[in-house]
């Protein structure tokens, strides 16, 4: 399972319970698969894999956002993945702005370790993609 590992200063030193699938935002009207495959290449610095998609389904994340997901099977090298970044006061109240990369790296884990790693309520995904495909996914 590829999970991205949120940049910026607030999640420097977090690890479990802080990786994600790789998301973004819905903008206007648009076609919910192409927002996924936008938001992975902006996270990636890669196309996502062509391939039938698995849908996740949704779920709500604790801080009330609706987060819908899909998998597809392919490789990627970690170590080639450049996400794209954001701008922050830094450190607050500073008058610093800094840029800090949205993702600040990607990493595979197999099955047991993405639920040790990804945010509680995205491990209903984990679940889904398990059933989905009859064995654990890498």
């Amino acid at each position: 399972m590829l999970l991205g590992h949120p940049g910026g200063p607030y999640f420097r030193g977090k690890d479990a319970d802080h990786w994600t699938v790789l998301k973004g935002e819905v903008e206007g009207g648009e076609d919910l698969v192409a927002v996924a495959r936008r938001e992975f290449a902006e996270e990636t610095g890669h196309q996502p894999p062509d391939g039938p998609l698995i849908e996740l389904g949704e779920i709500r994340q604790k801080s009330g956002k609706l987060v819908l997901a899909w998998a597809v099977e392919g490789d990627l090298d970690p170590e080639t993945a450049v996400s794209n970044t954001f701008e922050m006061e830094w450190p607050p109240r500073s008058g610093r702005v800094q840029d800090f990369p949205e993702i600040d790296r990607v990493a595979w884990f197999d099955l047991r370790d993405a639920r040790a790693m990804i945010k509680a309520a995205q491990g209903q995904f984990l679940d889904r993609l398990e059933r989905a495909v009859g064995e654990e996914p890498r």
